[in-house]
């Protein structure tokens, strides 16, 4: 299984009043995740929009353990949970300054044509990438 990583510092405006990150961002935080995954294994996600596809979330799961607070540098780690050449289901775990685990996280993802989110099968459209993910996966 590959899993990609890379770093965030929390901007203050990423805060909440209690001074904790706001629970939305950590969606933004997991698409950070996604597109550096998808770059490490090679290939472009705005390649793909430029190609009329996109890939709309159709589930989402988040399970916050510790809080995460301006100035903390927040480690992402994504990978392909699993997929099944239509749908594609990522983990991400994100870690505090102090190495523990401060969120558990799951997306599910279609690839659809952006004119009729129709489904479309990767392995037809895009075999290189529908070969890294199954290489890739858990």
């Amino acid at each position: 299984m590959y899993i990609s990583k890379c770093e965030l510092e929390v901007r203050y405006a990423e805060t909440d009043q209690m001074g904790v990150v706001y629970h939305a961002n950590y969606l933004i935080w997991m698409e950070v995740g996604r597109t550096k995954l998808i770059k490490d294994l090679g290939f472009s996600y705005a390649g793909m929009e430029k190609d009329g596809v996109i890939s709309p979330v159709v589930d989402i799961n988040i399970s916050y353990k510790k809080p995460l607070k301006y100035g903390d540098t927040v480690v992402i780690h994504t990978w392909v949970e699993s997929y099944n050449g239509v749908r594609v289901n990522y983990g991400y775990e994100m870690y505090n300054p102090k190495g523990e685990l401060a969120i558990e996280a799951q997306s599910s993802h279609v690839c659809v044509k952006k004119e009729s989110f129709r489904p479309i099968q990767m392995r037809k459209y895009y075999p290189e990438w529908h070969d890294a993910y199954e290489t890739a996966k858990k």
